[in-house]
């Protein structure tokens, strides 16, 4: 594992902020980032594509077998790659995303990732985000931070990204909103890694707070410890 105190861990539920907060962290103290919900999305864009069932996990482990991912960060984007074919903006429609969520309660899926997450991580100077960084793949970051948001604000936020992208398979608020808390309740209630805070996470309401107010939290949190 990679020195603690050169990885910081930001959890959270979707709609929280956590990846634009990552990634502005990362830009102002030169870390590397990983979007790590981004690796779950990229699974389940590899098993949509192949029809199967996710209930089957023997295919499911013959998908990984045959799976690749790499990512590349350039400083201010984060580029997914599956199978050397660039999946960035793939992996980030509704569909994919409430897959992603039913992947992530499967076994093989996390044991394959987070080989991988810990892998990446093993470089150091990384901030990275999810929804169990900080409770399993990194147990010993010494920077860890929880961000939440009511379900409200955070569909919302949702909404209004999905609006801008002209995202067609989105039709109201109300379904966005409901597609979060069904994403918070399966999350929370999922057998492996369920996502709650570390026992030594910051956790930051980010409901009425900036992206850059966060970020200074965080910043002066990591100065302080």
């Amino acid at each position: 594992m990679p020195e603690s105190d050169k990885i910081i861990t930001i959890d959270g539920p979707a709609g929280s902020g956590k990846g634009t907060v990552a990634k502005l962290v990362a830009q102002k103290i030169g870390y590397s980032y990983l979007d790590t919900g981004a690796m779950y999305r990229t699974i389940a864009l590899a098993v949509s594509e192949k029809h199967i069932n996710i209930e089957n996990e023997s295919e499911i482990e013959s998908v990984l077998n045959e799976t690749e991912i790499k990512t590349e960060y350039n400083n201010t984007n984060l580029n997914i790659f599956l199978n050397n074919n660039d999946v960035t903006d793939k992996i980030r429609t509704p569909e994919i995303s409430k897959l992603s969520s039913d992947i992530a309660r499967i076994k093989s899926v996390r044991k394959f990732l987070v080989k991988l997450q810990r892998e990446i991580g093993l470089k150091g100077n990384i901030v990275v985000e999810g929804r169990d960084m900080g409770t399993y793949v990194f147990p010993n970051a010494k920077h860890k931070f929880y961000l939440d948001a009511t379900a409200e604000e955070r569909a919302k936020r949702r909404y209004k990204q999905l609006k801008e992208k002209n995202n067609e398979e989105v039709h109201t608020f109300e379904e966005v909103l409901n597609e979060i808390k069904s994403r918070d309740k399966q999350d929370m209630e999922r057998k492996e890694s369920p996502l709650h805070p570390a026992l030594n996470a910051v956790i930051i309401d980010t409901t009425s707070l900036t992206p850059s107010e966060v970020v200074v939290k965080i910043l002066k949190s990591t100065e302080a410890a």
